[in-house]
């Protein structure tokens, strides 16, 4: 803990409140007279074991445990209330009530921060020995700043020495240190300088704005409700959904993207009122309302390297991004399937630690089915199962492997954890292999490397390579089977058409699309295929990554995503990505550190379990909740309608190309996610 003292001839002032082991404590600026109480042996009250101070500036730190001054929170959670309309310094039950919904995110440090028009609350998880104390608050004159950040920084050296380089002061590295620094020195565009992942609130009480911010491409959440005169924040929607301002209704012209989450454009909810803060945008908020700004996004240029000097250089930034996010002490594990992303990463990462540290080992996982033998069926994305050439992949790196088999009980007495750790419809069984997968992982290691997002930024998917899909001005990952959303009642469709949603969905992502002036129809279109494939679809697996992590204390990170492979990946041309077959220019690129049998490998999504049991637990509760009038979601459908769906289901007789290859049972996953939604946290309905 700190309790940090300033020269001060008002005499003593109270600010603020720390929190040691559930007691509140009184944060005071105080006299030099004050330093009398140091020599004496006290300070407020606290032996002097406890107290540290500083007379080159005032930090006020609230939460966490003491003696913790550096360092990062892996994993965390942040909330927060700002109204310019009522004295919320009376309403400091309902920030610790906000704070407290957030446990699972955070079970290891809370913090909470008061003040008249605005408050703050930060959870974490401390998976490194030292971590800073959040939220941070720092003095200035007679007012003060202050931070909160949940995620990772990736370039702490170098923030840290372009913060003293510009006249900045550091106590530590810490990250809400960096973040607050970085603030007062280039205000919101601070956030062009950092390399990681985060969402970050920070109070001016200077120029009483609160300024809301998330990493490049969204991989740590922050969700906010705005409404007249105040605006409410948190890392996960239950933060908000604690707060009495809010509550939760579903919007009926989001249903379909309730049906069907890939469809959703940044910053969407199902929720009325719910909003996220957007990849790459900064928003402010301010009695005059909310203003956003976006500080990163994809711009085209002409790409002029040759294919090996292209090759070289996704080398390059692929190594740098695993260096920077592995971490050099305790346990590292990464996924590992077998294929050519997963394997990529791990093997970057392994001989990193060859080189600064020999003998380390890296723990990969792997996740199969109890029932594969019996039941798995190889189709065009999943041609077969990944264990085989994940543990072969394993023994040509030297890695010590696990891998998990869950049965489909497993995967069922997992989904109510699943739910929880998203707060809004999940995705069933998918969500529950990997929550499986990461609670394993985190076994042995509080950071996890994976090879996630490298279909979406090579073009692994079957659908780059299908001309007649790329030609049809639709999503190409959306296939041309049933819809769920299509089975709405008359009613809903008279308020929402699920068809001219789809078409308006698609034309503005299209409009979108960073252009390059002169490019030929061909390479223009593909761009489109990349950004359509980058916009939803990605979001839904790095979210599904995110929530099923931290549930579980795990870091999970992304070297795929980082910012600068994106930016130059993107302006590579489709016929050298694509050059030598299906991610071509990837496999150019890492084959030396690569085993053949994944070089060669087809490509396999993540595997989803293919079980008869599993399948018709899906066609029951679909069932029930079309046709029982107890089901809250009963009136929404048509009934009839669905009911013959639900029939060709069970009699396997849809035939059509279904969004992310899955079975047909798959289809009604988002219908039985929404009901237990709706029905577990009580969400009011149109």
């Amino acid at each position: 803990m700190l309790i940090a003292f300033t020269a001060d001839a008002r005499g003593p002032v109270w600010h603020g409140r720390l929190h040691r082991a559930g007691e509140q404590i009184p944060v005071i600026d105080a006299t030099c007279t004050a330093l009398q109480h140091i020599a004496t042996g006290s300070a407020a009250g606290f032996p002097l074991s406890t107290v540290s101070f500083s007379l080159c500036f005032t930090v006020i730190a609230s939460g966490g445990q003491a003696g913790r001054a550096t360092g990062d929170d892996l994993v965390s959670g942040l909330v927060g209330w700002v109204d310019f309309r009522q004295d919320l310094s009376r309403e400091e039950s309902v920030i610790q009530g906000m704070t407290d919904s957030m446990q699972n995110r955070g079970p290891d440090g809370k913090g909470t921060w008061v003040s008249r028009s605005a408050l703050l609350g930060h959870r974490d998880l401390a998976t490194s020995p030292v971590h800073g104390e959040q939220p941070l608050e720092f003095r200035v004159g007679e007012s003060s700043v202050t931070v909160t950040v949940a995620g990772s920084i990736y370039n702490r050296r170098d923030l840290a020495a372009d913060i003293e380089g510009a006249g900045g002061t550091l106590r530590n590295q810490a990250d809400a240190e960096l973040f607050l620094q970085a603030y007062l020195l280039w205000g919101n565009r601070f956030v062009e300088r950092v390399n990681g992942v985060f969402g970050f609130a920070i109070w001016d009480g200077r120029t009483q704005r609160v300024v809301l911010g998330r990493d490049r491409v969204g991989i740590k959440p922050l969700y906010y409700y705005e409404y007249a005169g105040g605006i409410v924040f948190a890392s996960v929607p239950k933060g908000i959904m604690a707060n009495p301002r809010f509550t939760a209704r579903l919007d009926p012209h989001a249903l379909p993207i309730a049906l069907q989450p890939r469809l959703a454009l940044p910053g969407e909810t199902p929720l009325a009122g719910l909003r996220e803060v957007p990849p790459g945008h900064v928003l402010t908020y301010t009695e005059s309302g909310l203003t956003r700004d976006r500080y990163w996004q994809l711009t085209s240029e002409p790409h002029s390297d040759s294919f090996d000097e292209t090759a070289h250089h996704v080398r390059e930034l692929l190594e740098d991004a695993v260096g920077r996010q592995m971490t050099t002490d305790g346990s590292l594990g990464a996924m590992l399937s077998g294929g050519v992303d997963s394997t990529s990463v791990a093997a970057l990462a392994m001989a990193r630690l060859r080189g600064i540290a020999p003998g380390r080992a890296l723990d990969t996982y792997c996740v199969q089915f109890e029932s594969d033998p019996a039941h798995f069926v190889a189709t065009e994305l999943r041609p077969d199962v990944d264990a085989p050439y994940a543990a072969a992949a394993a023994e040509f790196m030297g890695t010590r492997h696990h891998t998990l088999t869950a049965t489909v009980e497993d995967l069922l007495d997992a989904i109510p954890a699943t739910r929880r750790a998203r707060d809004l419809p999940g995705w069933g069984q998918f969500d529950a292999s990997m929550y499986l997968l990461f609670r394993e992982i985190q076994g042995n290691s509080a950071v996890a490397l994976t090879g996630e997002a490298a279909d979406e930024v090579f073009g692994g998917y079957p659908y780059f390579s299908k001309q007649d899909v790329i030609e049809r001005q639709d999503f190409p990952w959306l296939g041309d089977g049933p819809k769920l959303s299509r089975y709405l009642s008359p009613e809903l469709t008279s308020l929402v058409n699920p068809e001219e949603d789809e078409r308006a969905r698609y034309s503005q992502l299209i409009s979108q699309v960073p252009r390059l002036p002169g490019e030929d129809a061909e390479d223009a279109r593909m761009r489109e295929i990349f950004y359509l494939g980058l916009s939803g679809p990605l979001s839904v697996i790095l979210d599904r990554k995110e929530r099923m992590s931290a549930s579980v204390g795990l870091d999970v990170r992304v070297p795929f995503c980082d910012h600068r492979l994106l930016e130059y990946v993107w302006n590579v041309p489709w016929s050298m990505k694509s050059q030598g077959g299906v991610k071509g220019l990837l496999k150019a690129a890492m084959a030396d550190v690569l085993p053949p049998s994944t070089v060669n490998r087809k490509k396999s999504a993540y595997p989803h379990v293919q079980n008869p049991t599993y399948d018709q637990t899906l066609i029951r509760a679909a069932t029930w909740i079309v046709n029982n009038s107890a089901s809250p979601l009963a009136e929404m459908f048509d009934a009839a309608r669905l009911n013959r769906l639900i029939g060709q289901i069970s009699n396997n007789a849809v035939k059509a190309e279904l969004p992310g290859g899955s079975n047909q049972a798959a289809l009604l996953i988002q219908l039985v996610e929404l009901h237990k939604w709706v029905d577990e946290y009580g969400v009011s309905l149109p």
